[in-house]
């Protein structure tokens, strides 16, 4: 890539009504999970072990038959954190014929750009099934241009396999700030096995996911196809038989469907885009839905 910064093409794709659009669905203020005194009155809940007991409010205790506690809203600037799929699948194709990576990489992109636009915080914490790395949340475009091409550098044909529960986990276990997390991976995740840490990571902060459709093998016009694991390319006569690609287009409808209610028993809001054309419209509608879902 040239030293063109990131953030600066980005900006040139965009035009102003549609930033402005974006960024006024991007809370700059939230709800803090915390609570104390000083801070602007929310409402009155019941006591849990851990809370601090000079928050109990003795009156409604007592009219309650049990510990009430009052709580308090904390207001922050937005605090994002990106949750990247680096694993090798992101190498493959997606539906428009781009690379998966470069589809997401470029939603990142848009992100950052809004967040700088912002002032907001973000962080980044991506991986696959070898590799995490991990940048703290800080503004200004160097910090963004930095953690932009670090995910760019990860997203290869030849990186380990995917492992977004590994990922999930890492976002849980060190983002201690209600943040907004944004998941970025492919239409084939997440999987069953990820559903109990995306119950707690939805318990802990707002989470939506963004995923690349993958391109049908079957597709008409792809062209000749092979398996990022190393699978041998898929044959002619296969990709052009009708009834093997009214089977593809089964399978993918089926793992849509049970990507789409998994993350709905969790309460998660996510978009499917296919590729760099409908990626901002996906993210704008995203992002309305994560805002109307918050009140």
């Amino acid at each position: 890539m040239d030293a063109t910064s990131r953030l600066a093409k980005v900006r040139a794709r965009l035009d102003l009504p549609t930033v402005r659009r974006a960024a006024g669905l991007l809370e700059g203020r939230h709800r803090s999970i915390f609570t104390g005194h000083g801070q602007d009155f929310d409402d009155q809940v019941e006591y849990r072990p851990g809370d601090d007991v000079k928050d109990i409010d003795w009156k409604s205790s007592a009219r309650a038959g049990q510990p009430i506690i009052r709580r308090f809203v904390r207001e922050s600037n937005l605090s994002m954190v990106l949750a990247v799929d680096t694993g090798r699948n992101m190498a493959a194709a997606a539906t428009s014929g781009e690379v998966k990576g470069q589809v997401a990489l470029f939603v990142a992109d848009v992100v950052a750009y809004l967040a700088r636009a912002r002032g907001d915080l973000v962080a980044l914490v991506s991986g696959d099934a070898a590799r995490l790395t991990q940048l703290p949340g800080r503004g200004g475009t160097a910090h963004l241009e930095t953690l932009l091409r670090a995910v760019e550098n990860d997203v290869r044909l030849d990186a380990p396999p995917s492992d977004l529960g590994r990922v999930l986990e890492r976002v849980l276990t060190w983002s201690t700030r209600r943040s907004l997390v944004v998941v970025l991976t492919d239409e084939a995740r997440p999987e069953p096995a990820h559903e109990d840490v995306l119950r707690r990571l939805r318990a802990r902060h707002e989470v939506m996911v963004v995923a690349v459709a993958d391109a049908v093998p079957t597709a008409p016009g792809l062209g000749p196809v092979a398996d990022v694991d190393g699978g041998p390319p898929l044959p002619a006569f296969l990709r052009e038989d009708r009834a093997v690609h009214a089977e593809a287009l089964a399978a993918v409808e089926e793992r849509r469907g049970e990507v789409a209610e998994l993350l709905r028993r969790r309460g998660i809001e996510h978009v499917r885009v296919d590729g760099t054309d409908d990626a901002v419209d996906g993210l704008i509608d995203l992002l309305g839905r994560q805002r109307r879902a918050r009140r």
